[in-house]
């Protein structure tokens, strides 16, 4: 199980790696977009901040997953990234629903193998 763990992590971390680090230096070309995907992504460049953000929050949170420290904040933080990256390919472009069909699984593995540090989370003050 330890070595799953491992693996899934350092897989998602260079997955999410490699998606910031292709967006913020702008290593490739945006391909050309029609129909709910163009409508979509311009409205979120419209908001100037947020992708960047967003971009951010992933090189952080690879450099977590590969590093294996801060795992469990690291998988807290991304979720809700996670949570949209998936709804996306689920609702508006199919072509990459395996991948985050994976990020998603993956993210909640990680989550449950370290449900023991989110105990303190769920305590009614």
């Amino acid at each position: 199980m330890k070595i799953a763990i491992i693996v899934i992590r350092v897989l998602m971390g260079l997955l999410f790696l490699m998606s910031s680090v292709i967006y913020l230096f702008k290593l490739v070309p945006i391909p050309e977009q029609t129909g709910s995907v163009k409508i979509f992504n311009d409205g979120l460049n419209a908001v100037i901040y947020l992708m960047p953000l967003v971009k951010v929050i992933e090189l952080i949170c690879a450099i977590a997953f590969i590093s294996g420290r801060y795992v469990t904040l690291a998988s807290v933080v991304i979720f809700p990234i996670v949570v949209n990256i998936f709804l996306f390919h689920a609702f508006i472009s199919h072509e990459g629903l395996p991948a985050a069909i994976f990020v998603l699984l993956s993210t909640l593995f990680l989550a449950y193998t370290n449900r023991k540090n989110y105990t303190s989370l769920f305590i009614p003050k």
